[in-house]
């Protein structure tokens, strides 16, 4: 029971023509529908406590297998983003006000759940004066109260850049903290409208800098090239990361970006190796591998790399 799913970052935009025709998936793209007793006991606790996960407002691939397993990534600070990111299906717009009782049922619920690793995600909260910050700190904490024993990655969003806040997360020390710069960066102004590359590279710096075990995750099929995302884990490696995930991006709506092309399985593993080659630790790189997917793995200095390792030799 630890497996997590995650769309990559957060909400909506980027209108895309009606007429615009997809293009057909190819057969390893296909997923498991939601069912089963642990699906519905994780559904069960996901009303009860009130609580949001990226697994549905992300319209995620991976929600059956995960929630199948028993688990779930919980998003915190509400379920309206502040960003009109081109990728995601998170809905954006003005968000409701802060709920400072959330920490404590998001704890409550891994408590019930008795997993061993969890995950926790939110919108962009940029109307806020702290970045949603103190709800990422006092959540953290109730988690790490209730469950001492459960291992917790944060997905967090750029806070601006602003290190005081970023702070607040290396304060709260989960084991992983991940921050998704999720394309190249020609295609950053595109795909994240509001996301500066260079600007949530210094944040994997800052987190590294702090202590932190780092994650960031890409999505391919938005028109990169090869050289651009082998540059790109290039970049993630030289500002700290240590983990990084690779997987294909799929059109929520007609309203988000379209898919440039399906990236075959094989293009895929070989961005697998050149990762290791370069030094990351970690690298879970497949078309439905999303930033949180089998992120128990990821928790374990050298476990992927040494893996890795021990297929080569």
């Amino acid at each position: 029971m630890t497996y997590f799913c995650s769309m990559q970052e957060l909400p909506v935009v980027s209108a895309v023509p009606e007429t615009e025709s997809r293009i057909k998936k190819p057969s390893w793209l296909r997923v498991k529908l939601p069912t089963g007793e642990n699906f519905k006991q994780v559904r069960g606790l996901v009303d009860t406590h009130k609580l949001h996960t990226i697994c549905e407002s992300g319209n995620c691939p991976n929600m059956g297998e995960c929630w199948g397993a028993g688990t779930a990534t919980f998003m915190i600070l509400g379920n309206v983003c502040t960003r009109s990111c081109g990728f995601c299906a998170v809905a954006t717009g003005r968000p409701e006000a802060v709920d400072w009782d959330e920490p404590q049922r998001v704890a409550e619920a891994i408590f019930l759940m008795k997993v061993k690793h969890a995950v926790l995600t939110s919108v962009d909260r940029d109307e806020l004066k702290d970045g949603g910050s103190t709800i990422w700190y006092n959540t953290i904490r109730a988690v790490k109260q209730l469950s001492p024993d459960t291992t917790l990655e944060t997905l967090i969003p750029d806070f601006k850049g602003n290190k005081d806040q970023v702070q607040r997360i290396i304060d709260a020390a989960p084991e992983v903290v991940s921050h998704n710069i999720e394309t190249v960066e020609r295609l950053t102004k595109r795909v994240r409208i509001q996301a500066k590359y260079w600007r949530s590279m210094e944040v994997l710096r800052t987190l590294k800098e702090g202590g932190m075990r780092v994650k960031s995750g890409i999505m391919l099929g938005l028109g990169e090239t090869r050289e651009e995302v082998i540059q790109t884990l290039h970049d993630l490696k030289d500002n700290g990361a240590d983990v990084v995930t690779i997987g294909q991006y799929l059109q929520p709506t007609r309203k988000h970006l379209p898919v440039d092309r399906f990236v075959h399985p094989d293009e895929f593993a070989e961005y697998r190796e050149i990762g290791y080659t370069i030094g990351l630790d970690y690298v879970e790189s497949g078309p439905l591998v999303r930033s949180s997917y089998h992120s128990e793995k990821h928790v374990i200095p050298g476990w992927g790399r040494d893996k890795w390792l021990q297929e080569q030799a």
